[in-house]
């Protein structure tokens, strides 16, 4: 495997993309494989908790780092998630950072059932019904699943829904698509600026929020797909978006099993920002864009500490 690395580091990027695509799709059907396999009752909670699990790996947790291996001679460097240079400036995270990514998911929860909300209230032509019927037929079996993955009080399906719906995705979905694609819009990885950086942010955050396949919250994911991929090229740390993401997962999951718990409507977690609470949800969005600036102008100011340095050393 060792021969291996870093082997197609100077191919075009076609050609990656074809990789990474076929890795992808023969280890998700291996992932496939192996469930039904499985001697159970396929049907059941805890069997499709398993094949969510599996497919997890196969089709966005793996692939990256084998991907990351057969580009770059430093794959860890590659999908960001070890220190590294580009330019003259070292990339840099702090504690700091990692908080304030942390407070600005959860202010931003009202604001994305406010989006959500406006999102959902979407209607396409009558020449389209048979499209929106199927769309909202996929909306409705998604949130079905899901509420049925988080349905339970006891600690142990809290620390597995954790695992499972927040730290797994969390960390896959940000290596496939800010580690991947993302990088497959900079080959050479030597920067992340410019005119090519904003449209590797976007059509990520379009395709991140496509692959989810549920169109009435397709506006809220795509952005915070967008800030995810943001907050990437301000730190030079993949490590931070997955802080992000796993934020953003796990308020939900700890919401619903107290919600859960105490008896409450769970729609009550989907309709805070929304309503008679909207006003909750506009401030919402308006504090997230200062928290969004206020981010932005520290990770600068770390990079130019880090540029300084550099030139100094």
């Amino acid at each position: 495997m060792a021969l291996y690395k870093g082997k197609y580091q100077k191919s075009p990027g076609w050609v990656k993309v074809i990789q990474w695509l076929g890795i992808m799709a023969v280890l998700t059907l291996v992932a496939m494989g192996v469930w039904l396999i499985i001697p159970c009752n396929h049907a059941s909670t805890e069997a499709l908790k398993w094949f969510q699990f599996m497919q997890t790996i196969g089709t966005f947790l793996l692939p990256p780092f084998i991907c990351a291996w057969l580009w770059s001679e430093n794959p860890l460097q590659w999908l960001h998630l070890a220190s590294h240079q580009t330019s003259n400036i070292k990339h840099q995270t702090s504690p700091f950072l990692y908080g304030a990514a942390i407070v600005l998911m959860i202010v931003a929860m009202p604001g994305i059932n406010l989006l959500a909300d406006w999102n959902s209230r979407m209607v396409l032509p009558e020449c389209m019904a048979g499209i929106e019927a199927w769309m909202k037929a996929q909306e409705n079996a998604a949130m079905a699943l899901t509420e049925r993955f988080l349905a339970g009080t006891s600690i142990g399906v809290l620390v597995v829904n954790i695992g499972l719906m927040a730290l797994l995705p969390a960390c896959a979905e940000e290596l496939t698509f800010r580690g991947v694609v993302m990088g497959l819009f900079n080959v050479e990885r030597l920067t992340f600026s410019g005119k090519r950086a904003h449209v590797a942010v976007w059509v990520t955050a379009i395709l991140f929020s496509a692959i989810h396949m549920q169109f009435y919250g397709f506006v809220p994911r795509m952005l915070l797909g967008a800030l995810f991929g943001y907050a990437l090229l301000w730190t030079g740390s993949l490590w931070v978006p997955i802080v992000m993401h796993f934020t953003n997962n796990c308020v939900t999951v700890v919401a619903y099993w107290c919600i859960y718990r105490t008896g409450i409507n769970p729609e009550t977690i989907e309709t805070f920002g929304t309503g008679d609470t909207a006003w909750v949800g506009a401030v919402s969005i308006v504090l997230v864009g200062i928290g969004i600036y206020f981010f932005w102008r520290r990770s600068r100011q770390m990079r130019r500490a880090s540029s300084r340095m550099s030139e100094g050393s």
